[in-house]
């Protein structure tokens, strides 16, 4: 449906010629809030607070740096040949959500191994922060007017009207078409998935547990809305969409991951130290 309304500026604040970007100011605070609750969980679990965050702070340029690879990998004709700064210029967009996780599984590994820590301990502790951070941080999104889905129809845009406030549906009027906002359908979702883990931890399930809870249920919802998006990256050209197919490996490797801890006796501590006891 062609629309003619006005959005909010990308920039938070202009600091003399460097602008500070909402994107940037709203994965910042996704961030700190993660590091909050994890941190308040850590103490409950007997976990140095400094350990949390000491990995984030290894963490979070790691995964940036790995969201941008993997954006630029799978953008690789739009990069090459062009100027060599815009492989950085993450400033303008283009990082994927995927290529953060891998980095920040891999810093969360090699950490917990050099300080003696249990990786699954220290997933299952971050697995609700993880997905609060994602909640917020596709609001990022939205400033940037970007992961949205196609065009709306005139009846479309009048149901949607009705149970969403102007500011987002002008935000989603990008040239003079109005796109539907599947970055809030993300983001919705990733805060009901924070709501079922939280209730996962207090069923105190076997270590481990929670983190391979949070890789499934991400993934299945990541699966639905990205078929959704215009802005797929694609293993094949408009065919096959990389994010639906990590996600569904990712789904596959949590259940046997999950099936294989199980038999093998690995999981033998639940999510507040207690031993496992056998029936």
């Amino acid at each position: 449906m062609s629309c003619s309304a006005p959005h909010l500026d990308r920039v938070f604040i202009q600091i003399g010629s460097l602008p500070i970007y909402w994107y940037g100011v709203i994965i910042a605070a996704g961030v700190f809030i993660g590091l909050f609750l994890a941190q308040r969980e850590a103490a409950k679990q007997n976990l140095e607070k400094d350990s949390i965050i000491d990995l984030v702070i290894l963490a979070v340029p790691v995964s940036i740096i790995f969201a941008r690879i993997y954006y630029v990998l799978f953008e690789w004709d739009a990069y090459v040949g062009g100027p060599w700064w815009k492989w950085f210029a993450v400033w303008e967009g283009g990082i994927a959500i995927h290529g953060a996780l891998i980095g920040a599984t891999l810093t969360a590994i090699v950490y917990t191994r050099v300080k003696g820590i249990s990786f699954w301990k220290m997933a299952d502790i971050l697995a609700p922060s993880l997905i609060l951070g994602q909640a917020i941080g596709r609001w990022g999104n939205f400033m940037n007017q970007e992961a949205h889905g196609g065009p709306m129809s005139k009846a479309a845009y009048e149901n949607f009207h009705q149970y969403l406030p102007d500011f987002i549906m002008n935000q989603m009027c990008i040239d003079g078409v109005t796109y539907y906002p599947t970055f809030l359908y993300e983001s919705v979702w990733d805060l009901i998935v924070f709501g079922l883990l939280l209730l996962i931890r207090k069923k105190n399930p076997l270590r481990g547990e929670v983190f391979l809870s949070y890789m499934m249920l991400y993934s299945v919802g990541r699966y639905f809305i990205e078929g959704l998006r215009t802005d797929s990256l694609y293993i094949i050209p408009g065919v096959v969409r990389i994010a639906q197919v990590v996600s569904l490996l990712l789904i596959v490797a949590a259940i046997l991951i999950l099936i294989y801890r199980r038999r093998s006796g690995l999981a033998n501590v639940r999510y507040n130290g207690e031993p496992r006891q056998e029936k």
